[in-house]
């Protein structure tokens, strides 16, 4: 956890006690507290955090009793005596003064000279994330915003926040009460996986930037999405991460019938298995993602010189050019497998989303005619 110092200079004799009215300003041999930083507790809401931590260097002395803290709500009022503590640190729940600064007090009652004053300005927070995008999983959302917060000040940047809240279908509106927002959780990154949602319930998505400070920027714009079970957008783990969800299989004919059925279709296994079509593969020294044929039978190929537009685009298998070897998985670009089961040739594609620093999303088809390179999307 990183803390910043603010020093502010103030005028009318600070360090003189001058705007004290809660002291009798007994001396005190004592040096004052150095280097005192604070930390805010972001809440959901731009410009009220939670509370404030201060933090100080403690002061190394036997006649030590503890410190005193004071604050104040504006620059042209009286300091106050915000609390005492034993510690060298100090939480102030709620919405935090202005300023602040710390004494330290000897066991006779006296008081040293004040530490340096830091300034709470909600100025200092960093832009909102310009955009907010997202992919809709089965049972999962995937978020990706603009890193626009994060490029602006990189110093100061700590993290972003998620948040999640009900959308009324009805109103075509977020609902936005207090009460009805969650935070999903924390990131360093420009994405986010939102999990364990229920399939066919909108729910809408915002997200803000935390500078090292504690200040919450404005939300980027929300946005609505529905998870929903489909054979596009399937999420597939590296095994480096999570191998029980790090492997696929385009068709497991389970009962030889020649069909496709449900339950053999599009199916993500561990990634260990060896009858699986492929797995994703975590490459360390560069954090890219790889797709890895594992079947014997397996190979694969990159579709055409460029991008494609959807998986529609896949429509034909090429005849030759396969291989066995894995290839990096690159949002938009699509990928051609062959397969060889049982001696007859099966055809099956897929069009890479998007890719994570765990995980790929694609759209995937198959054809269960043997021998045919017609490429249909399974619905």
């Amino acid at each position: 956890m990183r803390y910043l110092s603010r020093y502010t200079l103030l005028a009318g004799g600070l360090f003189g006690w001058a705007c004290r009215s809660d002291t009798t300003n007994v001396g005190s041999t004592l040096p004052p507290p150095k280097n005192l930083a604070y930390q805010l507790d972001p809440s959901g809401t731009p410009g009220q955090p939670a509370g404030i931590l201060l933090v100080w260097d403690d002061v190394q002395s036997p006649s030590l009793g503890g410190y005193l803290i004071y604050s104040r709500a504006s620059t042209t009022g009286a300091y106050g005596l915000r609390g005492e503590t034993s510690s060298n640190t100090f939480h102030d729940n709620g919405v935090p003064h202005l300023q602040y600064y710390v004494t330290a007090a000897d066991l006779n009652g006296g008081e040293s000279n004040a530490s340096n004053v830091i300034t709470v300005d909600e100025r200092l927070q960093l832009p909102q994330p310009a955009s907010l995008t997202s992919i809709s999983l089965n049972r999962a959302i995937h978020l990706q915003w603009a890193d626009n917060a994060a490029l602006s000040d990189p110093n100061r940047f700590n993290w972003y926040r998620v948040y999640s809240m009900p959308y009324d279908l009805d109103q075509d509106a977020c609902i936005t009460q207090a009460d009805s927002i969650f935070l999903e959780g924390t990131t360093v990154s420009d994405e986010f996986l939102a999990t364990l949602l229920t399939n066919g319930v909108p729910r809408c998505f915002g997200v803000s930037a935390i500078s090292v400070e504690g200040y919450e920027s404005l939300w980027s714009p929300l946005w609505h999405d529905t998870p929903r079970p489909d054979a596009r957008n399937v999420l597939v783990s590296a095994l480096e991460v999570t191998a029980a969800q790090s492997g696929f299989r385009f068709w497991n004919d389970a009962n030889s019938n020649g069909r496709g059925d449900p339950g053999e279709l599009g199916l993500v296994q561990d990634g260990n298995r060896t009858d699986i079509d492929f797995s994703v593969h975590l490459q360390a020294s560069d954090s890219t993602l790889w797709i890895v044929p594992k079947f014997a039978g397996d190979s694969m190929q990159v579709y055409g010189s460029a991008p494609v537009t959807d998986l529609t685009s896949v429509d034909f298998a090429p005849a030759n050019g396969y291989s066995d070897k894995m290839f990096q998985a690159v949002p938009g670009w699509g990928y051609v497998f062959q397969r060889n089961e049982n001696g007859q040739y099966h055809y099956a594609a897929l069009r890479v989303t998007a890719v994570g620093r765990r995980y790929i999303i694609f759209d995937w088809s198959a054809q269960t005619d043997p021998g045919n390179p017609e490429l249909r999307v399974v619905r």
